[in-house]
């Protein structure tokens, strides 16, 4: 048995080091082409002719180095390995590529791996796998833009009312799924227009609040509670060190994103009450 759960779990690593590299592209990808659509759409507002552009999406056009241009070819795309034979470095140009690509990869197989283990050959292991590799394109891409897109937010959430429905998420039954997304909606939503009758202020974004939305309808409204304290206090110790160590962007945004993935992760390997422990309560 263990023997026979160690070789699905291996496999779903591995699918999970592939499915990361597609990720990679996700996380650039995604919110450049929500610039062109935006673009598009301002100037149909106003009217002005648009120049036709290379299409650009998740498939089109092929990977390249931003740096010179070189076509990502095959055996330069294994995932973590390719990165190794290469050093890190483009094949042509030897500009450096970023450590985070291979990090995701390896993330994204170690969460396929755990998933797989845990639940074994069932469906439940299945959307957990996509539930893991969307949290971690929006913490990521949160990160980056202070973007969360409806795209993948939305998804997330009736994603997680639907497995609920279909008793795939075992933890989890429909009512306590859809309360949990009504309730983690409804939470930020008030303390988003608390902060700004106070302050005059945006102290999140609405994608804040479909994200928590999203983590209620996967674990059910008792969860909220917990995940909310442990983003709430990573969130400030990370954005008070960022603070004293000048490493805040423009404007002193901390993104709130990747601290509720954080959150979410936390409790779908640990179990939701064991982030109080965490947060010592």
């Amino acid at each position: 048995m263990v023997l026979e759960s160690g070789f699905v779990a291996g496999l779903a690593g591995l699918l999970g080091l592939l499915i990361g590299s597609f990720l990679n592209v996700a996380i650039y990808r995604i919110p450049k082409m929500m610039e062109h659509q935006w673009a598009a759409e301002c100037a149909e507002l106003s009217g002005k002719p648009t120049e036709p552009k290379e299409e650009f999406n998740l498939l089109t056009p092929r990977s390249r180095c931003s740096h010179c241009g070189h076509l990502i070819r095959w055996y330069e795309n294994i995932p973590v390995l390719s990165y190794v034979f290469l050093k890190g470095k483009c094949a042509v140009c030897k500009v450096p590529y970023g450590f985070r690509y291979p990090l995701i990869e390896a993330a994204t197989g170690g969460l396929f791996f755990f998933c797989a283990w845990r639940w074994g050959w069932t469906w439940t292991t299945l959307v957990w796998c996509g539930f893991s590799a969307a949290l971690l394109v929006l913490a990521v891409i949160d990160w980056d833009t202070t973007l969360l897109p409806d795209d993948l937010t939305l998804p997330l959430l009736w994603a997680g009312l639907l497995v609920a429905a279909l008793h795939w998420n075992p933890s989890v039954d429909l009512a306590t799924a859809l309360w949990g997304a009504v309730a983690g909606y409804l939470s930020l939503w008030g303390v988003y227009w608390a902060f700004k009758l106070a302050t005059g202020k945006e102290g999140m974004g609405y994608g804040d609040f479909k994200l928590f939305a999203a983590l209620g309808a996967w674990f059910g409204w008792p969860a909220l509670i917990p995940m909310i304290l442990m983003a709430s206090v990573i969130g400030a110790i990370i954005g008070i060190a960022m603070k004293f160590s000048s490493g805040l962007r423009e404007g002193g945004y901390v993104p709130f994103g990747p601290f509720l993935a954080g959150a979410g992760f936390t409790a779908m390997i640990f179990g939701p009450q064991s982030i109080l422990q965490f947060v010592g309560l």
